[in-house]
C-alpha cells in the first residue's frame, strides 16, 4: 500500500457537535486497484463530572473503529468503568462481552466482565486518563483494547470482544454498578 499525505486540514461540514477535516488521509491499495479516503471525525467532549452514563450516539455505519478518550475521569465508588456498545439511540448490548482488564501497581488486579468492555479501578476518586481503542473485525464483531493509568501510580490494561446483533450506532460509558461521575472529560474519535 503506497500512502500520500495530504496537506489539507480545512474543516467541513459535519454533523452537530462534530469535527472532520477534508483531505485526512489518502490510500491506494495497488493489488486492488483502488484508492480510498479514511475520515476521521471527533465528537464534543463530554464533562464526566456527574450521572451514571454518558452516551455518544449517530455513530455512522461506515465506522470501523472508535476511540474513546478518557481524562482525569473519576466515579463516586468502588466500581469499574465500563464501555457499551449500541445499536440504535437507546439499545446497548449489556451481555455477551468477553472482557478483562488489569491494574498494576506493585501488584496486580485482574476483573473479568460480560456486560461491557471494562476498566478496573481500585476504588473511588481515582482518576482515570488514557484511551480504549475499539475496532471492527467482521460484520458486527468488534474487539477492545486499553491502555490508562489511574493516578500517578497504577496502570491499566486489557482487551475484550464481542458480537453485536446489528450494525453499531452509539457507545455508552458507564460503570459496573450504580456509580456516578464526579470529575473528568471523556471524547471519542471514530474512523472508517
Amino acid at each position: 500500500m503506497s500512502i500520500l499525505a495530504l496537506t489539507s486540514n480545512t474543516l467541513v461540514t459535519a454533523a452537530a457537535g462534530q469535527i472532520e477535516y477534508d483531505g485526512q488521509f489518502f490510500a491506494t491499495d495497488s493489488n486492488a486497484s483502488r484508492a480510498q479516503m479514511q475520515r476521521i471525525v471527533r465528537t464534543t467532549a463530554v464533562n464526566s463530572t456527574s450521572g451514571t452514563s454518558i452516551d455518544f450516539t449517530g455513530i455512522p455505519a461506515w465506522v470501523e473503529k472508535i476511540t474513546v478518550i478518557f481524562q482525569g475521569v473519576s466515579l463516586s465508588s468502588t466500581a469499574q468503568i465500563l464501555v457499551q456498545l449500541g445499536t440504535g439511540s437507546t439499545t446497548y448490548t449489556t451481555s455477551g462481552y468477553l472482557s478483562t482488564s488489569a491494574a498494576v501497581s506493585g501488584t496486580t488486579s485482574v476483573s473479568n466482565v460480560s456486560s461491557g468492555f471494562n476498566i478496573r479501578t481500585d476504588g473511588a476518586a481515582q482518576l482515570v486518563s488514557g484511551t480504549m481503542t475499539i475496532v471492527n473485525i467482521t460484520g458486527n464483531s468488534w474487539v477492545s483494547s486499553h491502555s490508562t493509568k489511574q493516578s500517578t501510580t497504577t496502570a491499566m490494561f486489557g482487551a475484550g470482544d464481542v458480537a453485536l446483533g446489528a450494525v453499531l450506532t452509539a457507545v455508552r460509558i458507564t460503570s459496573t454498578s450504580t456509580d456516578t461521575f464526579d470529575l473528568g472529560t471523556i471524547n471519542i474519535i471514530y474512523e472508517g
